[in-house]
């Protein structure tokens, strides 16, 4: 039996981490939930207040990545689409969603900010187990 490592599948990884940035990039446009998102989150859409977004995507990227090596991690190599999405989801659903719902309740944060961000995690990582799951 190899190690984790040596029976991963790189490429799966890689392309379940550009599955959440590009995923995330259609969530957070105006097409889908950046209204609501900046309204609460009190996040100010002018580009000189943003700060250096080369390094807020390039550190996001590496942080998807780091999220798709560690679900290729939990998944295993002989997981399959179906284990893989399912494995995904409950890691978005039953980590992600539920710690960020505790912190929200104690940050007073809005119900509705809390459903598109914990959104994004359960989704983005649902897709990121489908595709390390088929690839592996």
């Amino acid at each position: 039996m190899q190690n984790g490592f040596q029976s991963l599948n790189w490429l799966a990884v890689l392309i379940a981490a550009v599955s959440a940035f590009a995923l995330g990039g259609l969530w957070y446009s105006p097409l889908m939930f950046l209204k609501v998102w900046a309204k609460e989150a009190g996040i100010d859409m002018d580009p000189e207040k943003r700060g250096n977004m080369a390094k807020i995507f390039g550190i996001s990227f590496i942080l998807s990545f780091i999220a798709s090596f560690f679900l290729a991690m939990f998944i295993g190599p002989d997981a399959g689409a179906p284990f893989g999405t399912l494995a995904g989801f409950m890691a978005g659903f039953g980590w992600v969603l539920t710690f960020m719902g505790i912190i929200y309740l104690f940050e007073g944060k809005s119900l509705r900010l809390f459903l598109v961000n914990a959104g994004y995690s359960v989704t983005s990582l649902t897709i990121m187990g489908l595709i390390i799951g088929a690839m592996q």
